[in-house]
């Protein structure tokens, strides 16, 4: 029994030996230098050698407007399904689906019926009801007739002018009307039909204004103000300007993110509702400077910049932000008013080499 402890113990002795016996002899592994420690590593050894010959160019700041970019589409104004307010069949509908309309133009005429003629007769009524009204005023004067039947008289004018207001809005509503410009989306019933207070007749959109719908993020959202300017870069390629009219005060549950509205003249209904957009609401004034992307480089913490000289051609790492891009180039903040950018041979040097320089006309 104690042999056998004696065994286990000296093989687990020999397993361990094994497993350090890897480990001894090997040098320690030398710890990779960062960028800027290479940056630096770089420069020193380049310091005795000759210096690099660059391109740089001057290039100015100017002031820019900082943008806010969202994501959105277009919307109409507002929809709307008219509808019949009284009964009758449908003799005339002069309009077709995609046709546009004015205010007060007809959409759809009922049948007259017997509308006129009780509208006649009920004036008819009136008219009794005042001559009337008349005669007792005067018996009332002749203490013929009492205050009573003076107010009894009375009432029947007002019960026929009621009866007449009554017979006139059933024969307007006979011929149902646009209510604002718009264009006809849909009609939804043909002439023959016969139609109860409720049936839809047509279906229209309001199509001027437009609206670019889309929402900002809660850090975002200080930035706007209402009756600010605005723009949208529709997915066809085409740019409208408008204005913003609304911002909301209670943000989605979900997203964490307030709509916005941005009105967009359309007199023409040149635009359609549900394009995707691209709103562009500007913020600030920065000063700015356009360069190429060709010269952007990354830091030692993955951040873009720009490699610049100073007056001693020295060579300079500046940090950027990218504005916005342009067909010919990148607007970005962060460098000096005054930069000399390198455009050629900024990869081949690193911050603090001095460099040979032929300068580009700005």
């Amino acid at each position: 029994m104690r042999k056998t402890y004696l065994y286990a113990t000296g093989i687990a002795i020999a397993i361990g030996v094994w497993l350090l016996s890897g480990q001894i002899g090997k040098p320690p592994v030398a710890e990779q230098p960062t960028l800027a420690e290479a940056n630096a590593i770089r420069a020193a050894s380049k310091q005795d050698a000759a210096p690099v010959n660059v391109r740089a160019r001057v290039i100015n700041a100017t002031p820019q407007f900082d943008e806010l970019t969202l994501r959105g589409r277009t919307e109409n104004k507002r929809s709307l399904v008219v509808k019949s307010e009284t009964t009758g069949r449908i003799i005339e509908r002069p309009i077709e689906r995609g046709d546009r309309v004015n205010t007060g133009d007809v959409l759809c005429r009922l049948a007259d019926d017997d509308r006129t003629a009780s509208l006649a007769e009920a004036q008819a009524s009136l008219d009794q009801a005042r001559i009337d009204y008349t005669g007792s005023l005067t018996l009332r004067e002749r203490a013929l007739l009492s205050e009573s039947s003076v107010a009894q008289v009375k009432a029947r004018v007002a019960a026929a002018e009621a009866d007449v207001a009554r017979r006139t809005l059933d024969l307007e509503r006979a011929i149902i009307r646009a209510p604002f410009p718009a264009l006809v989306e849909d009609v939804h019933v043909e002439i023959g039909d016969y139609v109860n207070p409720g049936a839809a007749c047509v279906a229209l959109v309001d199509m001027n204004p437009m609206l670019l719908i889309g929402q900002v993020s809660e850090k975002d959202v200080q930035q706007l103000r209402v009756g600010g300017q605005a723009s949208g870069l529709l997915q066809d390629g085409r740019t409208v300007a408008g204005t913003v009219r609304f911002i909301g005060q209670q943000s989605d549950a979900a997203t964490r993110t307030y709509p916005i509205e941005v009105e967009v003249p359309n007199p023409d209904f040149s635009l359609r509702s549900g394009i995707t957009t691209q709103i562009v609401v500007p913020t600030a004034t920065v000063m700015a400077q356009k360069v190429s992307p060709a010269v952007f480089a990354l830091d030692d913490e993955g951040q873009i910049g720009v490699r610049t000289l100073n007056q001693r051609n020295e060579v300079e790492y500046h940090r950027v932000e990218v504005l916005r891009d342009d067909v010919d180039g990148v607007w970005v903040t962060g460098l000096p008013n005054v930069a000399t950018v390198i455009t050629v041979g900024q990869e081949l040097v690193v911050p603090g080499q001095v460099v040979n320089a032929t300068y580009e006309p700005e």
